[in-house]
């Protein structure tokens, strides 16, 4: 199986046009999968044929998601309250379970490293990371995090993992071994003063993270240590260490962090003050905070670079902000409680989870007229997550 690049969708002379959808060769496939936290389910939806495929019953109250970038499989997290959790391994070519790996307690999210191998899976019911192997598809360690660790985040370069533990509001920054099972990780270096620490990214080049600080108005950024063959290292010897390279003040309550696929940039949700903060990655300075709706929860970004959606989960609707001019070009009405999105490979479409109404907006990017809703897919109770795949097959 080969993962299909998004400028590989442009197959026909009609699929190009912006105005229209794109058309597909027949062994194409592209899905998009939301987790249903009050179902036990997640709903798969078929890009391509712009429908519901189908609704896979996976463990209780699933939440995050993660795509193989190398498999054609999907990981679905199950937090399970009251118990261990667990990872249900979806196969994407048939779209059916093909494994369920236990974790520990209350886990929320799950991040797969870019060789398509491991996974990381933060624990936060019991304050440690689960290490899992997809070929072998167990878990193959445990590390211990700070308190309540929210989300686990793998470097592009796999040499370093960042943890974020809300509960002691610090972040755990680890050494991986990618080659080691009994120790794979290695503690690097801890950060405090990030309190509330939730969302973190981290650049293409590996060389910075940045985290959400929800409970200070801040935004954390730091410098991951460099290899020490790296250019980096040999021109400055503190390269070779994390450290902390500022405290920015965002707006209130930060939640979530989009990332420009360029890495030039980063724009953080301000939930309690109706704004997005823009910040430059090169200077690690606030650029600018902007006016964007009702608690803006999650945003992403155009794979040009162009263009941010920012969810508004208490106005029902999608803002469309022009990263270019620097302004709020549009508004969509979407279902009650927009929460996760998602774009589409070429990015014709836009998904929105409606946590409220249980149901996922599909927003035509590229209609005629500009953006505008197009169909609304149901799904099931809290749809909490959304992410897609798309690959071809050879049968």
């Amino acid at each position: 199986m080969m993962l299909v690049a998004g400028a590989a969708l442009c197959l026909l002379a009609t699929g190009c046009r912006r105005t229209d959808f794109p058309q597909y060769a027949k062994n194409y496939r592209e899905y998009a999968y939301v987790s249903n936290g009050a179902a036990n389910t997640v709903t798969v939806l078929d890009l391509v044929n712009r429908r519901q495929d189908r609704v896979i019953a996976v463990g209780q109250q699933p939440t995050g998601l993660a795509a193989n970038p190398v498999l054609n499989e999907v990981y679905a997290v199950n937090t399970q309250p009251g118990g261990n959790g667990s990872v249900t391994v979806i196969d994407a070519e048939y779209n059916r379970v093909a494994a369920t790996i236990p974790v520990r307690r209350l886990p929320y999210a799950i991040d797969v490293d870019a060789a398509g191998k491991r996974a990381y899976v933060a624990n936060a019911g019991s304050n440690n990371v689960s290490v899992i192997d997809l070929k072998k598809r167990r878990e193959i360690a445990v590390i211990g995090a700070g308190e309540q660790p929210g989300l686990a985040r793998i470097a592009p370069d796999m040499r370093s993992l960042v943890v974020t533990n809300r509960g002691s509001g610090s972040v755990s920054i680890y050494a991986v071994d990618n080659d080691a099972e009994a120790k794979p990780l290695r503690l690097r270096a801890t950060f405090d003063r990030c309190t509330g620490a939730t969302d973190a990214v981290i650049l293409p080049d590996s060389s910075k993270v940045f985290v959400a600080c929800t409970g200070a108005d801040k935004l954390m950024a730091i410098a991951l240590a460099a290899a020490p063959d790296s250019w980096a290292a040999k021109q400055d010897a503190g390269a070779l260490t994390d450290h902390l390279l500022t405290l920015l003040r965002v707006g209130k309550t930060p939640v979530q962090l989009a990332l420009k696929p360029d890495g030039g940039e980063l724009f953080v949700a301000n939930f309690d003050s109706e704004s997005i903060s823009e910040v430059s990655t090169w200077t690690n300075e606030v650029s600018g905070t902007y006016t964007i709706g009702a608690h803006p929860v999650f945003g992403v970004v155009s794979a040009d670079s162009t263009t941010l959606w920012e969810s508004n989960f208490g106005a029902d609707t999608v803002s469309l902000y022009s990263i270019d001019d620097g302004k709020l070009v549009n508004v969509i009405h979407v279902g009650s409680g927009p929460d996760a999105l998602a774009l589409s490979v070429e990015g014709h479409l836009l998904l929105a989870a409606d946590a409220k109404s249980g149901d996922v907006s599909v927003v035509r990017t590229q209609a005629r007229q500009g953006p505008a809703l197009f169909d609304m897919w149901a799904s099931g109770g809290e749809p909490r997550a959304i992410v897609v795949k798309a690959f071809t097959v050879k049968r």
